[in-house]
This record gives C-alpha cells, sequence and structure tokens, in this order.
C-alpha cells in the first residue's frame, strides 16, 4: 500500500533542476538532517498547464503512481481548492487555500469527506510582508532569502512545521512530530508542503 511508505513524521522536501517540469523529491529524516532511508516519493509538476495535476510518484522513473493534487477549476481564484487523490481514484482529502488575509497565507486541510482537520497558516506576519515586497523587485527578487515557514494546527495547537532552508534551490523541512494522535495524513501534509511551493504565487 502506497500509505506506508509514509509512516514517518519528518520529511525533507527538496526541488530538482528540470528543464521542463519542476520536480520534487521526498526523504524522510531521522534526527536532525539525517535521511532515515532513500526517497519515498518524486512529485512532477508539468510547467504551462492550464489546469493543475501533479503527480507524485514512487520513484523518478513514474512507472508507479501513489497520489496526485488536481485542481478543481482553471484559474486560482485565490480561494482555489484542490483535491488529493489516490492512484485508485479515491479522495484522501482537499486543500483549500483560504482568502483569510491578504497578509497571511492560510490553509484549510480537509478530509475526503471535505471535513477540516488542520489548518497551516503563515507563521510570521512581518516575513509575509517583506516576502510579497520582494517579489516585487524585478530580476533578483527571487534571490533575496525570505523565510518562507508554516505552522500546521490541529484542534487548534501548533502539530507541525514547515520551514523553509536558505539553498540555491527550494527546500524545506515538513515537521510534524507533535501530531502524536497522527490525525493528519502523512500524504496530505506532503500534498501540502508541495502546494506551498508549487501551486500559489508568491
Amino acid at each position: 500500500m502506497s500509505a506506508d511508505r509514509f509512516q514517518h513524521d519528518r520529511f525533507l522536501v527538496d526541488q530538482l533542476l528540470r528543464p521542463i517540469a519542476n520536480l520534487y523529491r521526498i526523504t524522510p529524516l531521522a534526527i536532525g538532517e539525517t535521511p532515515a532511508g532513500g526517497p519515498i516519493a518524486f512529485v512532477r509538476q508539468k510547467k504551462m498547464k492550464i489546469k493543475e495535476d501533479i503527480g507524485f510518484f514512487a520513484d523518478e522513473s513514474e512507472a508507479e503512481e501513489l497520489f496526485r493534487i488536481k485542481a478543481r477549476t482553471w484559474i486560482d481564484t485565490g480561494s482555489s481548492r484542490y483535491d488529493v487523490v489516490a492512484a485508485d481514484g479515491s479522495r484522501i482529502g482537499v486543500l483549500h487555500h483560504l482568502l483569510k488575509s491578504i497578509l497571511r497565507t492560510t490553509w484549510s486541510i480537509q478530509d475526503g469527506d471535505e471535513q477540516e482537520i488542520a489548518v497551516a497558516r503563515e507563521r510570521s506576519q512581518v516575513g509575509a510582508v517583506a516576502r510579497r515586497l520582494v517579489d516585487f523587485l524585478p530580476d533578483v527578487g527571487g534571490l533575496i532569502p525570505i523565510p518562507y515557514n508554516f505552522d500546521i494546527l490541529v484542534d487548534d495547537r501548533v502539530a507541525g512545521k514547515m520551514d523553509r532552508k536558505f539553498k540555491l534551490r527550494d527546500q524545506y523541512v515538513l515537521d510534524l512530530s507533535d501530531d502524536h494522535d497522527r490525525k493528519l495524513d502523512r500524504r496530505l501534509a506532503i500534498a501540502l508542503a508541495i502546494g506551498l511551493d508549487a501551486l500559489q504565487n508568491r
């Protein structure tokens, strides 16, 4: 079962450089940033697609699909919903980009019945404002390191976090160690981590 490979609590999400697609690699982490084995998923986002459809695969050959993110609409309205769907077509959950604040990005993480189980909220409002201002700088905006970190709240308490590392390519640590009851499906959390980098205009 594909879900078995996602039983860890901590993951490294890093972007690989490819010419015609955004490719991400998911690796489980042990203590610190020590890998707990090899990569468990590769994620491909084809560039210039009108409607987002992002595949998660067991390895870079893409022979075995694990799950995917599928946009419901052709245009991102700023309050978009994305279904996270297993390889057999069943819905794992939904990622809903909320418009609670123009200053701080917020996502609702929902189960297959669209019941909210967690909220991902940008940690620093000051950092969020600075990041938006930097985006307006021509050519050099993307080279200025601005924190892009999120808290993941389950039952109104911080159960996880995602922190950006300052590397030449995008790299994040997803840590769900405080989700002791494992209320958040790790596949949904990993889909969120990819969505935060690949789906929204930052």
